[in-house]
């Protein structure tokens, strides 16, 4: 299973294709609107989502609602688009008139100044189009449909915030995805303890009005993934390895840990290995989840459990000192339209990057060209892993 986006922020749309979803998977469009609304928003979002209402189009791969084994076609509609339709015109040549928005102040912490540097590009909104966070609106598009497939073969999927700047929100973990999503759905910050909502609700204001901006702490929790996904046998078959680098492919995320992670680190190993049991009716399992339901890099059975450190947005509108690439004079930075905090739309974006790389998995596991056929072949797997 692959996929592929392109599009830019400002241009006319998204698009996406997603190959390898099997056929006979029935398809809610209503639920892949409902993710993308609710990645444009929560807490400390700014102005442009109140322009944007993504919606997706499927126009390919798809019959009756029902996916057909062939390349899915997807496409997001930027209606932001229509004040920026000179300026991001694919064919016209470039005049005064639309490269009015060059922007030649690079912004400390984003693709601009490299970017540049490797394209050869002058006017570094060339850049910024492109390594924009709007691109992540089609990768949720697409998580959605994995996330469905997964739905599928009863595996379930959550991600949610632990942490916004210095201020923790974890409380009590649940220690099911059901529970987490009863919680994370009573506010606006996708926070377990919600005693914390007022508290982080005014470091976001206070941040805004200081011109500044906040990151944190990401968690993703997915349920009844079958044993022995990835394998052992070489450092690129490792499933946790595949999962962090996809977590580290969505927009400023500068770590990720599987399991308690670092805090693994500093224990002496009769607190962090996760002892077995083993039970007649459900097999083998684990009393506890330090190592985040990787053994080897294989999938052990247990919840998986992914956390993500996400850096701050690096747009100010208290700009940071920076060097204009023509004269090479310093000056502040590009400001352009951003969040105050962008974590709770990464929470959704790095839960469906799991899922892709999930769904990904097991398509690439098993025989996938039928959804009934996957989910037989699942079956006797989980069957198999059960009664060994």
């Amino acid at each position: 299973m692959n996929y592929l986006t392109a599009g830019e922020s400002h241009g006319p749309q998204l698009t996406g294709i997603l190959e390898g979803i099997p056929a006979g998977l029935h398809l809610d469009v209503d639920q892949i609107n409902q993710a993308l609304a609710a990645r444009q928003g929560g807490y400390g979002r700014g102005n442009r989502q109140k322009i944007e209402h993504d919606t997706v189009e499927i126009v390919g791969g798809v019959r009756h609602g029902v996916t057909l084994g062939s390349p899915i076609a997807l496409t997001v509609k930027n209606r932001d688009h229509a004040h920026w339709s000179e300026i991001m015109n694919p064919t016209s040549p470039a005049t005064p008139e639309n490269t009015v928005r060059k922007v030649n102040h690079p912004r400390p912490g984003h693709a601009d100044l490299v970017g540049g540097m490797k394209y050869r590009h002058r006017d570094l909104r060339n850049v910024l189009e492109r390594s924009s966070a709007r691109e992540t609106a089609m990768r949720v598009a697409v998580g959605n449909i994995c996330e469905q497939l997964l739905a599928a073969l009863d595996i379930s999927i959550v991600g949610y915030v632990q942490q916004v700047g210095f201020i923790d929100a974890r409380g009590n973990q649940p220690d099911n995805v059901k529970a987490i999503q009863m919680l994370i759905a009573q506010n606006d910050l996708r926070i377990i303890d919600n005693s914390k909502v007022e508290a982080i609700h005014q470091l976001i204001d206070q941040t805004k009005r200081n011109g500044d901006t906040l990151g944190g702490v990401i968690r993703v929790v997915a349920e009844n993934v079958p044993a022995g996904l990835g394998s052992y046998i070489s450092w690129d078959t490792k499933l946790d390895g595949k999962l962090a680098a996809a977590v580290m492919g969505v927009n400023a995320m500068k770590g990720v840990s599987i399991g308690d992670g670092f805090e693994n680190a500093v224990r002496l190993g009769s607190q962090v290995m996760d002892e077995i049991s083993w039970d007649q009716e459900t097999g083998y399992s684990r009393l506890s989840n330090h190592l985040g339901g990787f053994e080897g890099g294989m999938t052990n059975g247990m919840p998986i459990v992914i956390n993500a450190a996400m850096k701050p947005i690096p747009t100010l509108y208290k700009p940071l000192q920076t060097v204009d690439v023509t004269s090479h004079e310093p000056v502040k930075a590009n400001v352009e339209r951003s969040d105050t905090t962008a974590i709770v739309p990464a929470s959704l974006v790095v839960e469906n990057v799991v899922a892709i790389e999930l769904a990904k998995a097991i398509t690439d596991a098993f025989e996938a060209s039928s959804l009934q056929r996957l989910q037989e072949e699942v079956a006797a797997w989980r069957r198999e892993m059960r009664e060994y």
